[in-house]
């Protein structure tokens, strides 16, 4: 009815009068009607009468009322009733009563066949997937949903649901414009009609976009697939599909050749994702797209490499010889988990092309925030606001798609400020058909569709057994994708030649036998699509062979080539590389921690900005006021709290050209309303401020993004913005400390363990709030035991030092685990994860307090942040006991906010000069020199570590027998 409302929108002010209640009601047709009726103002029962019924009357009172286009339907339609040319009343005359009871009637009949039709069309749009041919094996009660829709034509006594018979089918209907079926034809018979909509929406393609709520949309999706002769192909393009699908499939033969009894995680089955995704790239190319960041789980992984990225073979099949030792550090991962990164020329369209491929464990749908955010940034600093430079493609297996929630947190960000990608393009490798072992998985949803419809994506889905729908599909969908910058979803039904189930080492006929005997007799889809167009004379049965032999002898030469390699080299694996960051050997380019201070003029200015309103006639709340006159203040005295010291880090990196952003959940104020980094107009709706960007003409952009409730997807988009560039900070914050819970795959599988797996560079910063301080059990702890036990560091390796012990420590580690008690040192630190000359390639887990970021001690003097000030690993005692180390009887080690309960107790009891109190701020890697220093120091002193969290958690574990290394078991550490 959406055409009819907008008819009404145009008529204006004739509206009122043609809306107006009649007596003739079409209660017959409301009845049967599938759809919800349309009411309008005026109309006697509240229900109101047919749109169509009301402007037909109004046309028999004056045919120059209605629009044209009604005119001259109404005149067929009653030509067609009466046999001859309507009688309307003259525009002056208004007729007291309605025309002629048979008159009505069979015109009546004619306007209700005509809606019929059109209800019919519309459950075809909406429906015609439930019966699309999109299983190849053609059993469909095995797996598939069996409903057929009773709106759906698909025999003739079902046109008795429209109250049509079979000798309406040769009748001639008016296509409303909802439909492209027509082409240039305006009328069809209904037996033409039903037929062109079994062809679009019946076939190998079942097509869902009805729900989206965009009319443009809706009619461009229909104009793509409903038009007659749209999916028609030159020769040159079969061939170019032939040469593709040659490609992908010889390639898992080539493997199942050489690596017979190898895990490989094949495309076998669907090898035509190979093609579809190279035209998806294609065509995202020809329409201006220079890079493309991908990911995808392992199946199907090593052809996606080999096919689409262009990976060298020989390096691929290097992968399969267990002999090979690596020359880089690390673990290493298998070879199905391994990423890439390749600039090339696109072959079809002569243009440059970037293409990334970002490594990924076994948690196949957690790639999906990683690759969403390494798109953001790659757009961010190509100044690509529209995403018409960069793209992401994501491939997903059916049950992860469907079960996996991260992919429901991944949809959400879409349209979310300063998470958009402005659209992705999923492709569904949907293994419905024997895709496991497990016939639960199998059998997990009909068709992965809920997950798309969060934001409106349609869904295309296709018959893998037909290559050239699939590649229309997928231009489609690029185009798509690239024309309304929105997700779309292309869903692959296939794996119908797959011979095994989960890996090839599999047997599936023990839980899926009547569907593997059914495989077992499939012919493979290269061979019948290269019959098909030998059979068209297309190609020759020689120029096939000849295909395969080129390509067979490309894999044999890159095979014998792998026999000579004697190393790996895990960073020929790289999926973002940051040129110029390191030597050509990988080291860092300076071997030293530089000062991370800087001029008091520069944080004078900082905290005179942060304290201010850049921006003219705005109005802030008065609450507000109070904390930037706090900062003014704080600044005149040349000293700051938490929060301004946090503002003059960011801030002075900007300066200095680092870009900084920090996202999580309510970020732009602080959880704990200390932050304000955004300011908004109490009087002009939406009008925000945001001082940051303000401090410096020439400075780095300032990003700070409140994200939506979700923990994993957000991490995992932060990781990947990280990973675009060593050139920014980029920092997550959660809530509270203990809502990492959520995000610990990313934690575990991507930040502890990246740089091991995969020489993955990454510098982002965690914050999480920490304190056992009230608010239950939950909101106390950010668990710091969890990333302890995941550091890398030796408790039992007496370490050697040298004048770069520090830098080096810094390197060698994978992570860096800090708790500050002062915010000079959080100022410090922040700095020293991102500063150009400073910077380390491992991310960062700041325990950030929640008390201390008002407490009355916790602030600190310019004099501790100005140039040639660092950041303190260790804050040794510098009170009455340093004085006299000789007659401190107890050395207290600690970490965080305790420290200032301990010196308070201390104060309390009078035993200022004999216990001494150490403060740990880097924890890990453990600062072994300084803490060597600090024991030895006070020789006679009982040693105490002290925390708050009780003794199997927090950092005991973890100092204790870096403690007793240090000092050779001589003194013990008492909790």
């Amino acid at each position: 009815m959406s055409q009819l409302r907008l008819l009404t929108s145009r008529l204006g002010v004739q509206a009122a009068r043609l809306l107006a209640p009649h007596d003739v009601q079409m209660s017959s047709w409301r009845s049967r009607s599938s759809g919800p009726q349309t009411t309008f103002p005026g109309s006697r029962d509240g229900g109101g009468s047919s749109y169509m019924e009301e402007m037909y009357f109004a046309w028999l009172e004056n045919p120059q009322s209605v629009h044209k286009s009604w005119d001259s339907f109404f005149r067929k339609v009653n030509k067609e009733a009466s046999c001859g040319p309507p009688q309307p009343q003259a525009p002056s005359v208004v007729p007291e009563s309605r025309p002629a009871a048979s008159s009505r009637t069979k015109t009546s009949k004619l306007v209700e066949d005509h809606l019929a039709v059109q209800s019919l069309i519309r459950a075809y749009q909406i429906r015609g997937h439930h019966v699309a041919q999109l299983d190849p094996l053609g059993i469909l009660d095995a797996d598939l949903d069996s409903f057929v829709p009773s709106d759906l034509i698909t025999s003739i006594d079902k046109l008795a649901f429209y109250d049509l018979r079979e000798a309406d089918l040769d009748k001639e209907f008016q296509l409303p414009t909802t439909t492209f079926i027509g082409g240039s034809e305006h009328t069809l018979s209904l037996r033409e009609i039903i037929q062109r909509l079994e062809s679009t929406y019946c076939q190998h393609i079942g097509l869902e976009f009805m729900f989206i709520n965009d009319v443009e949309q809706c009619q461009w999706i229909r104009q793509k697939f409903e038009t007659p002769g749209v999916m028609q192909f030159s020769s040159e393009e079969k061939r170019r599909l032939l040469a593709r699908l040659v490609r992908s499939m010889r390639f898992e033969d080539f493997l199942a050749r050489k690596w017979s009894s190898e895990k490989r995680f094949g495309l076998e089955g669907c090898e035509v994702m190979i093609p579809a995704l190279k035209t998806i790239i294609d065509k995202s190319s020809e329409m201006g797209i220079e890079n493309v960041i991908l990911g995808m789980p392992h199946r199907g992984r090593l052809n996606v490499l080999a096919n689409v990225i262009r990976k060298d073979l020989e390096q691929i099949f290097c992968q399969f010889d267990p002999k090979l030792e690596a020359a880089d550090e690390g673990s290493g991962d298998v070879k199905y988990h391994l990423g890439m990164y390749h600039e090339r020329i696109n072959r079809v369209t002569n243009r440059n092309i970037t293409l990334s491929l970002v490594a990924n464990p076994s948690h196949l749908e957690a790639v999906d925030p990683v690759v969403q955010g390494k798109t953001k940034a790659e757009q961010f600093y190509r100044g690509d606001a529209q995403g018409k430079k960069v793209m992401s493609i994501l491939v997903h297996g059916d049950a992860a798609f469907a079960g996996q929630g991260v992919v429901y947190e991944t949809f959400h960000l879409s349209d979310l400020p300063s998470y958009t990608t402005n659209g992705t393009v999923h492709v569904v490798v949907n293994n419905q058909i024997g895709f496991t072992t497990d016939p639960r998985m199998a059998r997990s949803s009909p068709y992965p569709t809920d997950v798309a419809r969060v934001v409106n994506a349609p869904i295309f889905h296709v018959n893998a057994d037909d290559p050239e729908a699939v590649i229309y599909v997928c231009s489609v969908a690029a185009e798509w994708r690239n024309t309304f910058n929105k997700d779309v979803v292309v869903d692959l039904v296939g794996c119908v030649t797959r011979r095994r189930g989960h890996n090839e080492m599999d047997e599936p006929m023990f839980t899926q036998p009547l569907m593997y005997k059914q495989i077992h007799k499939q012919v493979p889809v290269l061979k019948r699509y290269a019959d098909k167009l030998i059979a068209e004379d297309t190609v020759t049965l020689q120029e096939f062979e000849e295909e395969i032999a080129k390509y067979d002898r490309i894999c044999e030469e890159a095979y014998g080539r792998s026999k000579d390699k004697k190393i790996l080299h895990i960073k020929h694996w790289l999926d973002s590389p940051w040129p110029g960051f390191f030597t050509v050997d990988g080291e860092p380019k300076s071997m030293t921690c530089p000062t991370t201070g800087i001029p008091e003029d520069v944080l004078t200015h900082i905290g005179n900005v942060a304290s201010s309103v850049p921006l003219e006639d705005f109005k802030i709340h008065t609450g507000l006021s109070r904390i930037l006159w706090g900062r003014a203040d704080m600044t005149k005295k040349r000293e700051v709290d938490w929060a301004l010291a946090e503002y003059m880090a960011f801030g002075s990196l900007l300066k200095e050209g680092i870009h900084v952003r920090l996202s999580g959940q309510d970020v732009e104020r602080g959880t704990f309303s200390h932050r304000h980094h955004v300011l908004h107009d109490q009087e002009v709706d939406r009008r925000t401020c945001v001082p940051m960007n303000h401090l410096w003409p020439d400075q780095a952009p300032y990003t700070v993004c409140n994200s939506s409730l979700s923990e994993y997807g957000v991490l995992g988009f932060e990781l990947g913005y990280a990973m675009a560039s060593p050139n920014a900070l980029v920092l997550w914050e959660a809530q509270f400390g203990d809502f990492h819970n959520t995000a610990q795959c990313i934690i575990d599988q991507f930040i502890s363990t990246g740089q091991a797996k995969w020489v993955r560079h990454n510098g982002i910063v965690l914050l999480l709030p920490h304190g056992m301080e009230g608010m239950g059990p939950e909101h106390s702890s950010a668990r710091p035991e969890r990333f302890l036990q995941m550091s890398n560091d030796d408790s039992d390796a007496y370490p050697a030092f040298s004048e770069d012990f520090e830098v080096r420590q810094l390197y060698d580690c994978n992570w860096i685990v800090v708790n500050c008690s002062t915010p000079a040192n959080y100022f410090h630190v922040l700095r020293r994860a991102a500063g150009s000359s400073a910077r380390v390639s491992v991310p960062a887990d700041r325990l950030t307090p929640k008390s201390l970021l008002r407490h009355p001690k916790a602030k600190s003097s310019f004099d501790q942040m100005v140039s040639g000030t660092s950041f303190q690993r260790v804050i040794p005692e510098d009170g009455v006991a340093a004085r006299a180390p000789e007659k401190v009887r107890r050395l207290i080690f600690c970490t965080g906010k305790v420290y200032y309960d301990l010196v308070k107790e201390r104060s309390n009891q009078c035993l200022d000069d004999q216990v001494a109190i150490t403060r740990l701020e880097q924890i890990s890697p453990f600062p072994f020199d300084l803490i060597k220093r600090e024991a030895e120091k006070y020789p006679g002193a009982e040693l105490v570590w002290c925390q708050e969290e009780h003794k199997n958690m927090g950092y005991y574990d973890y100092i204790n027998p870096r403690f007793m290394t240090i000092l050779k078991r001589t003194r013990p550490i008492w909790y």
